[in-house]
């Protein structure tokens, strides 16, 4: 570890560096409009992040999972620096800052509720509409339990719940589409992330809602998911669809499928009489 002390804190330094270029506290990406990436974040489709209204968001772009993947890495580097003779406090102290710019500016309240948004866009407006980048900060710290409560009722709703997995996009959202790539389909991964950020949340009920609909559709799928598949609502009686370009098997979706049987069955042995399934599962 001590070989890769000074790696952590170029590392951390970057948070506050060139991952944060016009300085306003968040990370952000430009993307590219050549031939590069248009969006930077796991959803990286150019249409990938999008508004209610079904608009695409303007860059540069601050997505709400970075800042929680950055407030992770800032405070788990603080206390390894710490455990080594350094100083983390500089580290811990940025992402204590991060984690009240976050509530000030990426909350948001509208018709479908008090959530995240997705992003900021390039104006530095909350980009609203729900989706499933919410899910990915659960667990990192950066929210409190209420703010943890409020993104599991998102996740378990019926607009972003399929039934099969969770959805990328809210089907309320105007840009919603059960069969593209990012706005409207299930991704095995983004589920069992949100599957085990829940359940470091403490929110087995809601985790085990989402990881029960995945491995249902992965019965359609002969027990191998792919990579992706449609966001069809079982609910109103729709079948497991596929999405023809997928890849399958998938590393992600392989590990994300392993990850969330792992997780069902440590529920199912929590849940025999005499045990507690939020300690032990």
């Amino acid at each position: 570890m001590r070989a890769l002390l000074p790696t952590l804190t170029a590392a951390l330094g970057w948070l506050s560096g060139p991952g944060d270029p016009d300085g306003d506290g968040f990370c952000e990406y430009q993307g590219s409009d050549a031939d590069g990436l248009a969006n930077q974040g796991w959803k990286d489709s150019g249409d990938g992040i999008r508004w209610s209204d079904g608009g695409i968001a303007r860059r540069p772009l601050a997505l709400c999972e970075v800042q929680g993947y950055a407030y992770a890495a800032a405070v788990g580097g603080a206390d390894l620096l710490d455990a080594f003779g350094g100083d983390g406090g500089p580290a811990r102290q940025w992402g204590a800052e991060l984690r009240a710019r976050f509530r000030e500016q990426f909350w948001v309240e509208d018709e479908h509720g008090r959530y995240p948004a997705v992003a900021l866009d390039g104006d530095k407006r909350p980009v609203t509409g729900p989706t499933s980048n919410m899910a990915h900060l659960l667990g990192t710290g950066l929210l409190d339990a209420h703010e943890a409560r409020l993104v599991a009722d998102q996740l378990t709703s019926s607009a972003l719940d399929s039934g099969y997995g969770l959805r990328t996009l809210a089907s309320t959202n105007a840009g919603f589409n059960p069969l593209s790539y990012h706005c409207g389909s299930v991704w095995p991964h983004d589920t069992a992330i949100a599957v085990l950020g829940l359940a470091a949340e403490g929110l087995h009920e809601q985790a085990r809602v989402l990881a029960e609909g995945l491995v249902r559709s992965a019965v359609e799928f002969g027990h191998r998911v792919p990579e992706l598949h449609g966001g069809t609502d079982r609910a109103a009686g729709e079948p497991v669809v596929a999405y023809p370009a997928s890849c399958r098997p998938q590393a992600w979706s392989a590990a994300g499928a392993v990850a969330v049987v792992g997780y069902l069955e440590g529920w199912n042995r929590a849940a025999k009489p005499g045990a507690q399934p939020g300690r032990n599962a």
